[in-house]
């Protein structure tokens, strides 16, 4: 599923014109960057939650090359699925 499918499910759920829907998408968008930009975790209830990691900078391997490459510290974001959502999954369509 795409954004354009979201923004078009909005549409139809909600009966709002393409545009309020794809505002609504976009703003629950920013505001879910936002709050991770700033290190806080995002909790969606019956979802699950997306924070950030930092990486510490580690060793690889070029696997065409073999050679050894430098892997930078890097910021990660990380979802962990709630257990509601992994019980609904895992239940398959109703």
């Amino acid at each position: 599923m795409t954004k354009a499918d979201i923004v078009q499910t909005v549409y139809h759920r909600l009966g709002l014109s393409k545009k309020e829907s794809a505002d609504v998408v976009e703003s629950v968008f920013e505001i879910i960057r936002s709050q991770l930009e700033s290190g806080e975790p995002v909790k969606i209830y019956g979802f699950g939650g997306f924070s950030m990691l930092d990486k510490k900078p580690r060793q690889g391997r070029n696997p065409k090359t073999g050679e050894d490459v430098e892997i930078s510290a890097r910021r990660v974001v990380t979802f962990k699925a709630s257990q509601i959502l992994l019980d609904r999954v895992n239940k398959g369509p109703s």
